[in-house]
């Protein structure tokens, strides 16, 4: 018999990130790590985007990750849409990126980008970590049944026989979801997507692109039954894989070898990486298909990652997902253990948080499918996503607004999904539907905040260890929270109506004074996005006096962060 306050089921990144906040932060609290398999092992998902990074910063284990040498992910070339042409979505402009010895100190700039990490290596590192700060981890420890009495969770029995009981338990069990499913947690299928995906790994293969200090970009490359990618893990090591409609597969009668090695044989670049390379000859095969749980937390049980909800990899928001749920998991019990909030607001908090993080990773990965010549058929599924969010609109409208609307769940206080600002979504619509997308700011001088109408909630931020409730307005399902960007817009906004003469010279003080974190300009770049956000969403009305200037803002074709790769596109006509 095991005795414990949490029990934490699955000692991937969700589990062994949640194992490690908890040791951080809590080390009152003895916290048991059961893993089925022995690490390290062999596992897809290999691609991240930069919240990882401060997440794995915070957790105390930056410098093991530094040491193990991964690629720096600086972005992600595709071939996406109705064009054959390569084009670059990068973390930062690369103009602004200056190498740096590895391993790397925790920088500003290691913040804003990512890794792209072998995770057999990974995965075992934070194992490690978690082991290491005071969790107990036991593996091979296959868990084998989940008591339930009602809503609660009641124990764990162990494949050898040994119970294990806790205040507290986490389900960080992945696919298997194995507390979910004793729980009888139903899922939703929120889109037609049905994908499935193959890959091998291989060594020493070419880097189609490369920065100093062993930055990279991955590629995504559509061909004409699904997309392929590829993902540099080291420096001789990458993982390709080939994702398509479960269908396509099932109708090719081909197996997984074969279908496999022959997207592999479409696509010109990927022959020309892998010229000199070997694979290791064992594809893999997984279905992605996106779901999300009609619920995340009960009365004494989390889910965490893909427990909880599973989003379609064309953005690589998997880790990131999973270990930002894990951390809010461990940071809600801690809470609860020190009776500091309201339970039930805590564990609300948490399942609204999750989910909704989900479904606009869904929502976001098929506005990128309906704009991909080989999945035409969700062009008009973007009506219905649009009418889920109370707009009536049709088919091409919808499938703009998906890739322009705001998101505000990914990281609190910002305005953005999957590694994307609002700026960056508007030039990726521009991209694959055409035309200039307006901004409201440039048509109007005058804002004024509206709040009629709105609830007042309060939401948690999550910071150091311990949870803020945040003041946050709520009208239908948006949400202004006073938080971070928000916050400073809000302000603003108060102070004046006026946008040269009084907004944006608080904008431009407020800039100045976060100088020494962010360029100002790039601090009012993201503030003025989020006027343009709260303009949307109704957070703010508008109107223009003629008598006074304005600001034009426009969305560039070729940009900073999003840009024709030139050099690429020069390489495949020769």
């Amino acid at each position: 018999m095991k005795n414990l306050d949490v029990a934490i089921i699955g000692g991937g990144p969700g589990g062994s990130t949640c194992g490690g906040m908890l040791a951080k932060y809590a080390p009152e609290l003895s916290v048991g790590i059961f893993e089925r398999e022995t690490f390290p092992r062999d596992h897809v998902g290999e691609s991240q985007l930069p919240p990882i990074s401060s997440i794995l910063n915070e957790l105390g284990c930056w410098d093991a990750m530094e040491a193990a040498n991964f690629p720096i992910k600086i972005g992600a070339t595709y071939r996406w849409g109705n064009s054959n042409k390569l084009w670059d979505f990068e973390f930062m402009p690369m103009d602004a990126y200056r190498e740096e010895q590895r391993p790397r100190p925790w920088t500003s700039q290691a913040k804003q980008l990512a890794l792209q990490v072998d995770r057999a290596r990974y995965d075992k590192i934070l194992l490690d970590h978690a082991q290491e700060t005071g969790c107990k981890v036991f593996q091979p420890a296959q868990v084998r049944k989940v008591e339930t009495e009602g809503d609660k969770v009641t124990g764990l029995v162990l494949a050898d026989g040994t119970e294990v009981t806790a205040r507290w338990y986490i389900d960080a069990s992945g696919a298997s979801a194995l507390l979910r499913r004793a729980m009888s947690i139903e899922i939703d299928l929120p889109t037609k997507l049905q994908n499935i995906a193959f890959w091998d790994y291989w060594e020493n293969t070419e880097w189609a692109t490369r920065f100093p200090g062993g930055g990279t970009r991955v590629l995504v490359l559509s061909i004409g039954t699904g997309w392929i990618w590829f993902i540099p893990l080291g420096p001789t090591r990458t993982s390709i894989g080939f994702v398509c409609p479960r269908d396509h597969f099932k109708s090719s009668g081909l197996s997984k070898e074969d279908i496999y090695l022959q997207a592999l044989a479409q696509e010109p670049l990927i022959a020309e990486l892998t010229e000199n390379a070997t694979r290791d000859g064992e594809v893999r095969g997984t279905k992605d298909w996106s779901f999300v749980t009609e619920r995340a937390a009960g009365e004494n049980w989390f889910l965490v990652g893909e427990a909880a909800g599973f989003a379609d990899p064309i953005l690589a928001a998997g880790l990131t997902l999973t270990q930002t749920s894990a951390r809010e998991a461990a940071y809600s019990i801690i809470a609860m253990s020190r009776g500091k909030h309201d339970r039930d607001w805590l564990l609300k908090s948490y399942d609204d948080n999750q989910r909704t993080r989900i479904r606009q990773h869904i929502r976001f990965a098929d506005f990128w499918y309906s704009a991909n010549g080989n999945f035409t058929d969700l062009q008009a599924y973007t009506s219905e996503i649009a009418q889920d969010a109370g707009l009536e609109l049709d088919p091409q409208r919808a499938f703009q607004w998906l890739g322009t609307g705001g998101f505000t769940h990914d990281v609190l206080g910002q305005v953005g999904i999957g590694g994307l600002d609002l700026a960056g979504t508007r030039q990726i619509a521009q991209r694959f539907v055409g035309g200039q997308a307006e901004w409201q700011v440039s048509r109007y001088n005058r804002f004024r905040l509206n709040t009629k109408g709105a609830r007042v909630i309060e939401v948690p931020a999550y910071s150091d260890g311990e949870i803020r409730p945040i003041k946050t307005f709520v009208r239908g399902n948006k949400r202004l929270p006073l938080y971070g960007l928000f916050s400073v817009v809000h302000k603003a906004l108060k102070g004046g109506r006026d946008l040269v003469g009084q907004i944006l010279p608080a904008m431009q003080q407020h800039a100045a004074e976060s100088g020494q974190h962010m360029a100002p300009q790039l601090v009012i770049h993201h503030l003025m996005q989020t006027l343009e956000l709260m303009t949307n969403d109704g957070w703010v009305t508008c109107d223009l006096d003629p008598t006074r200037p304005k600001i034009n803002l426009a969305t560039p074709d070729e940009g900073h962060i999003i840009h024709t790769n030139r050099e690429l596109n020069e390489r495949m006509k020769q």
